[in-house]
C-alpha cells in the first residue's frame, strides 16, 4: 500500500504540468492574436492595409536580428576575474579585480531602427506639409522626455518603461494635432524613442563594457517598434 502513493503522485503531477503548459501555450496565443488586431488597428489609422501591415511586421521581426556595424569605440573597464590557487590537495577561488581593454562595435538594428524610421520617413513623405511642423515639435519633445527615463543597464543597454514613451508621444500627438492625431503619434512615438533613447547616450558607448551598442536593438527593440503602435491606439481611445 505504501509502495502505491509515490505513485500516484508522481502521475497527478505530470499531468497537472501538461495542463499547465497547454494554458500557458494558450494565453500566448491569446495574447499573440491581441497584439496583431491592435498592431493592425494601429496602421490601419495610420494608412496600411492588413496586408502592407504584415509585410511591415514579417521584416521587422526578421530584421531585429540584423545589427549592421557603423564604428567601434575601445574602453578600459574594471572586470573581474576568479584565479584558482591550490594548496594542501584544496582548490581555493580567489576573485579579484582587472583592468581589461573592450571593444564596443556601435550599430545601428535593421528590425528595430531602420524599418520603423523608414515607415516614419514614409508617412511624412506621403501626407501634406502642414504635418511636418507638428511631427517635429512631437519628436523634439518626446526625444526629451525618453531621454530623462531612459536608463543604461550593463550588459543590456538602454532601457525604457514599456508605457511612458507612447503615453508621452500620444500626449504630445493629442495637444498639437487633437483632430488627426495618429500620424503624429507614431513618428513621434519612434524617433523619440530613438533619438532620446540611444542616439543622445550614445556619447557613453566607450564606458559601456558592452560588445555591441546597437541602436534601436538590445534594451529598446520592443520600446521602439511598440512605441509607436501603443501611441496610435492610446491616440485613438484617449
Amino acid at each position: 500500500m505504501g509502495d502505491d502513493y509515490p505513485a500516484v503522485w508522481v502521475h497527478r503531477h505530470h499531468h497537472g504540468r501538461i495542463l499547465f503548459a497547454v494554458l500557458g501555450m494558450l494565453l500566448i496565443g491569446v495574447v499573440a492574436l491581441l497584439l496583431l488586431e491592435a498592431g493592425a488597428f494601429a496602421f490601419e489609422k495610420i494608412g496600411f492595409t492588413p496586408l502592407e501591415f504584415a509585410v511591415i511586421l514579417f521584416l521587422t521581426f526578421l530584421g531585429s536580428a540584423v545589427d549592421i556595424p557603423l564604428y567601434s569605440v575601445k574602453s578600459i573597464v574594471p572586470m573581474v576575474e576568479v584565479q584558482e590557487v591550490r594548496a594542501f590537495w584544496v582548490t581555493y577561488r580567489v576573485p579579484h579585480r582587472v583592468l581589461r581593454q573592450v571593444s564596443t562595435i556601435v550599430a545601428v538594428n535593421l528590425g528595430g531602427a531602420l524599418i520603423p524610421s523608414g515607415v516614419s520617413i514614409y508617412l511624412l513623405a506621403t501626407h501634406s506639409e502642414s504635418i511636418l511642423l507638428d511631427a517635429g515639435v512631437g519628436v523634439v519633445v518626446t526625444s526629451i522626455l525618453v531621454h530623462l527615463i531612459a536608463r543604461r543597464v550593463p550588459g543590456v543597454g538602454i532601457v525604457t518603461p514599456a508605457l511612458l514613451p507612447p503615453l508621452f508621444a500620444a500626449t504630445v500627438a493629442l495637444v498639437l494635432v487633437p483632430g488627426s492625431p495618429a500620424i503624429v503619434a507614431y513618428v513621434s512615438g519612434t524617433f523619440g524613442t530613438l533619438i532620446g533613447a540611444d542616439l543622445t547616450n550614445l556619447r557613453h558607448a566607450d564606458n559601456s563594457g558592452a560588445r555591441m551598442e546597437s541602436i534601436g536593438g538590445a534594451g529598446t527593440f520592443d520600446g521602439v517598434f511598440l512605441t509607436g503602435i501603443v501611441a496610435v491606439i492610446l491616440a485613438a481611445l484617449i
